[in-house]
C-alpha cells in the first residue's frame, strides 16, 4: 500500500493582472493549447509584467493520515494551492496525483445550494463524494448532531447565518468518507467552542481513521494545537516544510536576525491608510541606546532612543507598547506612564522598558503614539508595526532557580507566591 495520498510536481500557476476570465470557451481552449505546447509562449508569459506566478515549483509529498498545516502572509498562495489541489482550478503547469477523495472547505457555504435544505445539501454532497443514500442516511444523524444546526435542518441554506453554513459544512467534511479533509480559516467565523470542536474532530479523523488534514490559519495557536508538519509559503514559494515550531519562526520573521535599529517607512504602517497618509507627527527612527541590546539574558531594563518629528507643537503625548508573543498571541500593552511635549520640528526621548515579567522567547512590540483630546478621546497620531523585536533568554532565574521550560505556563511571568 502506497503511503502517499498526495504528490505535487513542479507546480506553477500564473495569473494576468485584472484579468478574470475568458469570453468564450474558444479562447480558453486556445490559451491552454499555447500554454501547453509553445516553450517560447511559456518564457513570454514569464517575462511579461502583465503575469506574475501565484505558486511557483512547488514541489511536495503528503503521506496517509498527516496533519499538516500550511501558513505565510496574505497573497503568498495558500488558497490558490488548496484550490489546485481540490480540482477547482487546474495548473498553468506540473502535476498533482490524488491517492483519495478529498473534502474541502475553502470559504462559507462552499458545496452548498442555497435553494435546497440543510439535509438536502447533505445528500448532495455525499452523491458528489460517490456515496450511496444508504451510506449518507447512516452518517446523517451524526452530521446533523455535530453541526449544532438541528432545529433549521430543513431549512433552506439560503436562509442560514455564515457560521451556521460553516458548522454544517464543516460536519458534512469530517464525517462523510473522505481521506483528504481540506480546510481554509472558515473556522475563524464560528465561536471557540465550536472552533475546539472542530481542532478535537481533525486530530482524531488523523489520529484514529487515518485521514489526511490540509489546514490553512493565521491563528498559529490552532496550527500548533492541530498539526504535526508545517508548510510555509512565501510570494508563491515554499518556503519551509517540516518542524511546526520552527515553520512558525519562519513565518514570523523569528529566524532572521533581529535588527538593533529601525527606520519607520510607509511598511511599518499597512494597517491604516490614514495613518500612511498623516504627517502632522511621526515616528522616524528607534534604535536600541548604547549598552542595550535586542538579545536579553538579564532583569535590566532596556533603553531605546526614539526619534519623531512633528509639523506643530503638541502637549500631552503618550505612548504605548502593544507586546505580541513569538506564537502570534497578544501578551498585553504598556503605557508610557507620564506624557511628553513636543516642539515642531524633530525630537529624540528615551524610552526605558521593564521586560521583568516576560519569560524566555521572542516577541514582537507594535508601537503607537497617542495623545487626548478635550473630550478625553484618544487620538492617535502614529503607529509603527513593529516598533521592535527582541529576544529574551534568561535561563535560570536567580530568586527560585527554575527555568521556564513549560510552554503552558504562559509568556508572562506573574508576581512569585508568597510562602510563610
Amino acid at each position: 500500500m502506497n503511503d502517499q495520498i498526495i504528490k505535487i510536481d513542479g507546480l506553477y500557476k500564473q495569473y494576468k493582472y485584472g484579468k478574470i476570465g475568458f469570453t468564450t470557451f474558444q479562447n480558453a481552449l486556445k490559451d491552454w493549447w499555447e500554454r501547453t505546447t509553445n516553450p517560447q509562449e511559456r518564457s513570454r508569459r514569464a517575462a511579461d509584467p502583465e503575469f506574475f506566478y501565484a505558486l511557483e515549483d512547488i514541489n511536495l509529498t503528503i503521506n496517509t493520515g498527516e496533519k499538516v498545516g500550511i501558513i505565510g502572509k496574505n497573497g503568498a498562495g495558500k488558497s490558490t494551492l488548496l484550490k489546485l489541489i481540490s480540482r477547482i482550478t487546474s495548473p498553468t503547469s506540473g502535476q498533482i496525483e490524488l491517492f483519495g477523495r478529498v473534502a474541502s472547505l475553502l470559504e462559507v457555504g462552499t458545496g452548498f445550494d442555497g435553494e435546497l435544505t440543510g439535509r438536502e445539501n447533505i445528500y448532495l454532497n455525499g452523491s458528489i463524494l460517490g456515496m450511496s443514500r444508504d451510506e449518507i442516511d447512516t452518517k446523517m444523524d451524526d452530521i446533523i448532531a455535530f453541526s449544532e444546526v438541528s432545529d433549521f435542518i430543513d431549512t433552506p441554506v439560503k436562509k442560514y447565518s455564515s457560521g451556521m453554513r460553516v458548522k454544517l459544512g464543516f460536519a458534512v467534511a469530517a464525517y462523510l468518507d473522505n481521506e483528504i479533509l481540506i480546510m481554509d480559516e472558515v473556522l475563524a467565523v464560528g465561536d471557540m467552542e465550536f472552533q475546539k470542536k472542530c481542532i478535537d474532530r481533525m486530530r482524531s479523523l488523523a489520529d484514529t481513521e487515518n485521514r489526511t488534514i490540509l489546514y490553512v490559519s493565521h491563528n498559529m495557536n490552532t496550527i500548533k494545537a492541530l498539526c504535526t508538519r508545517c508548510i510555509v509559503l512565501d510570494h508563491g514559494k515554499l518556503a519551509y516544510d517540516g518542524d511546526v515550531d520552527r515553520a512558525i519562526s519562519i513565518y514570523l520573521g523569528l529566524d532572521s536576525t533581529i535588527p538593533s535599529e529601525y527606520v519607520f517607512n510607509r511598511d511599518y504602517r499597512p494597517i491604516d491608510h490614514i495613518l500612511r497618509a498623516n504627517k502632522r507627527f511621526e515616528i522616524k527612527r528607534l534604535r536600541f541606546a548604547d549598552g542595550s541590546s535586542p538579545l536579553l539574558s538579564s532583569k535590566e531594563p532596556v533603553c531605546v532612543e526614539l526619534e519623531v518629528s512633528a509639523l506643530q507643537s503638541f502637549d500631552r503625548v503618550g505612548f504605548r507598547l502593544e507586546f505580541w508573543f513569538q506564537d502570534g498571541s497578544k501578551i498585553g500593552s504598556m503605557l508610557s506612564g507620564n506624557f511628553k511635549a513636543f516642539e515642531k520640528g524633530s525630537s529624540q526621548i528615551t524610552m526605558t522598558i521593564d521586560p521583568s515579567h516576560l519569560t524566555d522567547g521572542q516577541y514582537r512590540a507594535d508601537l503607537i503614539a497617542y495623545q487626548f483630546d478635550e473630550n478625553g478621546t484618544e487620538d492617535i497620531l502614529d503607529g509603527v508595526y513593529p516598533g521592535l523585536v527582541f529576544q529574551i533568554n534568561r535561563g535560570l532565574d536567580d530568586e527560585n532557580h527554575l527555568n521556564w521550560h513549560h510552554r503552558y505556563w504562559g509568556a508572562v511571568h506573574l508576581h512569585d507566591i508568597t510562602l510563610s
